[in-house]
């Protein structure tokens, strides 16, 4: 059941933008609110045990917006969980570069597990640029939340933000490839 409900979560969370831009057309923006929350919640439940510290920090934060959103009745609040979690996702790979494994260095000795010195250098420059690649994320999700309408919200951050983020992954592949062939051969 564990893994159905994590794919549930997943899909909700990547379908949240959409949720609210029909949500805001056609519900009271307070009952999105309570999708930010259940959410929120839903999400820290299925985080591992190594997120627990950090997981109901956002379930807390998560409670600070949708609370604003149901007092104030303004849709801004909503609109910050994408910037939240590019945010999130700053701080954790961040933080792993300080640590003597990286993010996705564990990633890659899942695959890997006798990582060559030179892997543990290649996945810390890549832990780099999804760093660069959050923060500059987080930033424009930010941006289309205090200067664009729903719309724009919307697409990026409900489109044009996954694309990146698939383009990323996608060239990340192809030069990990050609790094690879070249230290074997």
């Amino acid at each position: 059941m564990k893994p159905f409900f994590t794919v549930l979560i997943v899909l909700l969370s990547l379908c949240y933008p959409l949720a609210v831009y029909f949500g805001l057309q056609y519900f009271d923006v307070r009952y999105l609110a309570l999708l930010l929350l259940t959410l929120g919640v839903a999400r820290s439940l299925s985080a591992g045990a190594a997120a627990s510290g950090s997981r109901w920090l956002m379930v807390l934060i998560l409670a600070v917006l949708a609370g604003w959103t149901w007092v104030s009745g303004d849709a801004l609040a909503l609109k910050l969980y994408p910037v939240l979690i590019s945010f999130n996702l700053l701080v954790l790979f961040g933080w792993s570069l300080r640590q003597p494994q990286t993010v996705v260095e564990r990633l890659a000795r899942l695959k890997e597990p006798e990582l060559p010195p030179s892997g543990v250098t290649y996945t810390r420059k890549v832990t780099k640029v999804w760093c660069l690649f959050f923060a500059a994320n987080g930033c424009i999700a930010l941006a289309t939340v205090l200067y664009g309408d729903d719309a724009l919200w919307t697409l990026y951050n409900g489109l044009i933000s996954y694309l990146l983020m698939g383009t990323l992954m996608t060239a990340e592949l192809l030069v990990r490839r050609r790094v690879k062939r070249e230290q074997h051969g």
